[in-house]
């Protein structure tokens, strides 16, 4: 029996795409919500921790309703900028994007916390910029923190689906990710189809967790040699 690969595919592009975006936007935010001493921090971090607790069918919904071109949001960038969200993998990378930010951000925000200040202190007597020191100093030393939040961040995008369904709905080679394939087969009786979609994603994340304790375990052995 032949099995359709493109839902596997799509999820594996999805989720290293959403990976790569959240490091960018994930070590900046996280190191500043590290040190940051402004008073509207409380509300930042509830902002950045909302997907750990909402409903993924209420986000989804909102992120649908702002995407449709129905709506401000959603005419606005098809009038001027020609991008559709609704029911688009464009859609699906940035609402991935909201729904993994905790996932990648909790993680290095731990890491920055965790180190002693005298790091930064070092470095800025040293007469080194905040940038430098970010790169150069403080990131060097939370490898595991990083490797932390890049691989929770792939496994849960690898692993949604009702953000994905939506606002992608189920369009095959466009928004069909492996998760709604897996719902797809079983609503169809498709049981051997489902299997097969269920473990190559078992077998997938698994691996990748087990890596990433593997590295974790010889990064500290090593720190501590």
């Amino acid at each position: 029996m032949s099995y359709d690969w493109q839902p596997l595919l799509l999820t594996f592009r999805l989720a290293a795409l959403t990976t790569v975006i959240l490091l960018a936007i994930g070590v900046p935010l996280a190191y500043w919500v590290a040190y940051t001493r402004t008073r509207f921090k409380p509300v930042i971090e509830t902002l950045v921790s909302m997907p750990l607790v909402l409903p993924p069918s209420v986000l989804g919904f909102y992120l649908l309703l702002a995407f449709s071109p129905q709506h401000a949001f959603g005419q606005w960038l098809e009038q001027w900028f020609h991008v559709r969200l609704a029911f688009s993998f464009a859609g699906l990378v940035v609402g991935s994007v909201i729904f993994s930010l905790p996932f990648m951000v909790h993680p290095i925000q731990s890491g920055f916390q965790g180190l002693p200040v005298s790091l930064i202190e070092a470095s800025r007597t040293l007469g080194k910029s905040d940038v430098t020191t970010l790169f150069r100093v403080l990131l060097p030393n939370i490898k595991p923190a990083l490797l932390s939040g890049a691989v929770l961040s792939f496994a849960h995008t690898v692993g949604e689906f009702g953000v994905i369904l939506m606002i992608g709905g189920n369009i095959p080679g466009v928004t069909k990710v492996a998760s709604i394939a897996i719902y797809d087969e079983v609503e169809s009786l498709n049981y051997a189809a489902a299997n097969f979609y269920a473990l190559v994603l078992f077998g997938v994340t698994f691996a990748i967790l087990l890596a990433v304790y593997v590295l974790n375990k010889k990064w500290l052995k090593a720190n501590r040699a």
